[in-house]
């Protein structure tokens, strides 16, 4: 048996540091329109933690439907998981296992209050380990060991306006982007006309950022022709698996829907902008490289997010971009892990599952392209 929880607020939880953190209405809103996700690949016997287990399961049944409808997709096969949202039962040891969206000290205290035994959790130093894991810097150092012809990318962590201004007088204009922040937050785009020198804005933003989080993580800013990503599952031992692309569309940074289709299908796609070689390369080097830093520290999925870049030469017709193979790792589960769980087997299908908020709540929507 599993307990599956979908914490989306994972990722300002682990920006505050603490154990005591009621996040924002917009993430707390999100968990409890969409908490019945994990559903979605749940095995049978396996129980989702929800808000509200009643409208989780309607929620469900809703998207099964339009899943099979559309998709071919039968949630029959994995089994039939259960619902809860009362106090958690404590089983026998070793029979529990658990996956949340995310490892963080707030969910850990979270399911201590609803009965999960302090033993069955990551101790302090594991979740400190895993924030430490998640910092940008992580993504900043893996950038040179991706590097070779075809790529693009390089981050800086900078402590000090002066930093940045050197950063801009070598690349123009920069990203500023706190080190642990969720998406589409915490972001910051400067030139040399309106920068952490002569604005007052940024400025305030820059101390803040140091003072809470030690840094500033400081990256040129490329001209996007692409957004896409790579999934993974760490091992914990040293191995990490690749699982699939993740083919996603943003609005200001932040994740407004994936491509649903096959594998096949996917990498055509993004072979129009990218070479399939490059791809391959990227992601053996990916599994090799952090197969070691995750041995012993973290287990569970993650994903990288990733870019095309133009290069000054791109168009449709010739396809010549640059892989920037490294934007950001998240190290939980993503919605492209959603979208590799719902992803069809015929060739011919292909969908797009967005996330709309309408009539005051947050619903998964699966549509044809």
């Amino acid at each position: 048996m599993t307990l599956h929880i979908f914490n989306p607020e994972h990722d300002i939880a682990l920006a505050s540091g603490l154990a005591n953190f009621t996040a924002p209405h917009a993430g707390r809103q999100l968990r409890h329109d969409l908490g019945f996700l994990p559903a979605i690949w749940a095995q049978e016997g396996d129980v989702v933690l929800v808000d509200d287990a009643e409208q989780a399961a309607r929620s469900w049944r809703k998207l099964a439907h339009r899943a099979n409808t559309l998709l071919g997709f039968e949630s029959s096969h994995r089994g039939n998981c259960e619902f809860t949202q009362g106090k958690l039962g404590v089983p026998p040891m070793g029979t529990l296992g658990l996956d949340p969206w995310g490892w963080n000290s707030v969910l850990c205290a979270f399911l201590v209050r609803r009965g999960v035994d302090r033993s069955l959790l990551p101790d302090s130093q594991q979740l400190q380990t895993i924030r430490d894991l998640s910092h940008r810097r992580l993504a900043a150092a893996l950038l040179p060991k991706l590097r070779m012809e075809g790529t693009v990318g390089e981050a800086f962590e900078c402590k000090t306006p002066e930093q940045v201004e050197s950063l801009m007088a070598q690349y123009g204009q920069l990203v500023m982007k706190a080190p642990w922040s969720s998406s589409g937050r915490g972001l910051r785009f400067v030139n040399p006309a309106n920068n952490v020198q002569n604005s007052t804005y940024l400025a305030g933003w820059f101390r803040n950022v140091v003072k809470l989080q030690g840094c500033v993580m400081v990256e040129p800013l490329y001209n996007k022709v692409k957004d896409f990503g790579m999934e993974f599952f760490s091992d914990g031992e040293g191995h990490v698996d690749y699982l699939g692309l993740s083919l996603f569309h943003t609005e200001n940074g932040a994740y407004t829907g994936n491509i649903l289709a096959t594998e096949n299908v996917k990498q055509e796609m993004i072979s129009r902008y990218i070479p399939a070689e490059l791809l391959e390369t990227i992601q053996e080097k990916i599994c090799h490289e952090l197969g070691e830093t995750y041995r012993g520290k973290y287990r569970g999925p993650f994903g990288i997010d990733m870019m095309a870049v133009n290069n000054g030469q791109w168009s449709m017709s010739n396809g010549q971009c640059k892989l920037h193979p490294c934007v950001e790792i998240n190290l939980r589960r993503t919605m492209g892990h959603v979208a590799l769980a719902l992803s069809p087997k015929d060739d011919d299908l292909r969908r797009v599952m967005r996330i709309e908020y309408s009539n005051n709540n947050y619903q998964l929507i699966i549509n044809r392209l």
